[in-house]
């Protein structure tokens, strides 16, 4: 009697030590930690683009109408006679320049906001919770996304936006004061910038470098007077200073409605048209150079200091604070958080220009002025970030709870 052959069971399949090279390999990636950390760096870069996509078209919107205000409220000064038509466009040059700090702090905020915004409405940060990831773990691609951005908006802060306004400020003042012979044409009369004296040439000589025929009239004190003259030129003293000078001409001054009044001729009569002196010491506040505000510590100083140093703070906050305001019910209004974000963002710059007035006032100190507000911000951004990583965590603890 034979015996029966033994029974079989199922194959237990090829062993790993028998699997092909490239099948061991993509057994071990699955297997490993190796897909977490593909699945981060893909995650990373694709939330990066993300933001850098977002940040370059808020940034181009804000930077259009910021543009175009500017132009806009140049060209109406320029329309009405206080700004030179040569001037516009260097003016709206350097004005811009000094929305560019502010400008890039709200580009990131709203970048930032937008972005997460998105991902609640569609749903992505259901699956970012499933996958055990709290909201905290965005914090650190916010911050690589930011860092660079708060570079640059500390060194146009700090830099860039003073020597800007010293430029925009010197050239005003070289507009404001130039000499008048040079913006005069025959048969024109012109107003000086403070509107206390009318000029009027009826020709210029054959070199251009006089004029002839000269009528001025002029306020002085309460008194009217007019100055006529033969001939006229432009000379310049040592010290730098321009003057007018009138030949062979003759000089009335009185009280309009009275008999009173002075007849005097001359032979030479000058008139100074530009003080070099006063160019020189009328520096603007927003122009004064950072290291010059540290070195020389005055309260007007310290509060420009305060607010320079201030931005890429607030740019930073900003930014952090963005992750707990992106919360979207889908099945609610998008604009709340948007409505809120602004009210956030408005409330934070206005403290900032509070504290620095009171710094300028001395009624704050500098020491205390500079990160008091820095502070309150970033606890407001800690208790909006606990308030919502509990609501994000409540449903799964308390499944927990009924599950003891």
């Amino acid at each position: 009697m034979r015996a029966r052959p033994a029974k079989r069971g199922p194959s237990p399949g090829p062993r790993r030590a028998d699997l092909h090279p490239r099948s061991r390999g993509r057994q071990a990636f699955n297997d490993g930690p190796g897909l977490a950390g593909l699945q981060t760096v893909i995650f990373r870069r694709t939330t990066l683009r993300e933001f850098g996509n977002t940040a370059m078209a808020v940034f181009s919107a804000l930077f259009a109408i910021s543009l175009t205000s500017t132009t806009v409220r140049v060209l109406g000064r320029a329309a009405g006679g206080k700004l030179p038509t040569e001037a516009v466009l260097a003016t709206v040059g350097f004005t811009s320049l000094n929305y560019l700090p502010v400008l890039l702090a709200l580009t990131m905020f709203v970048a930032v906001l937008l972005v997460l915004s998105r991902s609640y409405r569609d749903s992505e940060m259901v699956v970012w919770f499933a996958a055990g990831q709290p909201l905290t773990a965005w914090i650190r691609p916010v911050a690589i996304f930011a860092l660079p951005i708060v570079v640059v908006i500390a060194g146009l802060s700090l830099f860039l936006t003073p020597w800007a306004n010293r430029e925009l400020e010197s050239f005003r003042q070289q507009l404001s004061q130039r000499e008048e012979m040079s913006r005069i044409a025959p048969g024109v009369f012109l107003e000086s910038a403070n509107a206390d004296r009318v000029l009027f040439i009826e020709s210029l000589s054959q070199q251009g470098e006089s004029v002839e025929k000269v009528f001025v009239s002029f306020r002085q004190h309460g008194r009217l007077g007019v100055i006529v003259a033969r001939r006229g030129y432009t000379e310049v003293a040592p010290n730098g200073d321009r003057f007018a000078v009138l030949v062979d001409g003759r000089r009335y001054e009185g009280t309009a409605g009275t008999p009173e009044y002075r007849v005097m001729d001359f032979e030479r009569y000058y008139i100074r048209i530009e003080a070099r002196e006063a160019i020189i010491e009328q520096v603007p506040i927003k122009g004064v150079p950072t290291l010059e505000l540290i070195n020389n510590p005055t309260r007007d100083h310290l509060a420009e200091l305060l607010w320079r140093m201030g931005l890429p703070l607030v740019a930073v906050v900003l930014a952090l604070m963005a992750i707990p305001l992106s919360f979207v019910n889908p099945r609610a209004s998008t604009s709340v958080n948007l409505l809120f974000a602004v009210f956030v963002y408005m409330v934070y710059t206005n403290l900032l220009s509070i504290a620095q007035a009171r710094v300028q006032q001395g009624v704050l100190a500098f020491g205390t002025g500079w990160w008091i507000v820095h502070a309150l911000m970033f606890a407001v951004f800690a208790v909006m970030l606990y308030r919502r990583l509990n609501l994000t965590w409540l449903p799964a603890r308390l499944r927990g709870r009924g599950r003891a």
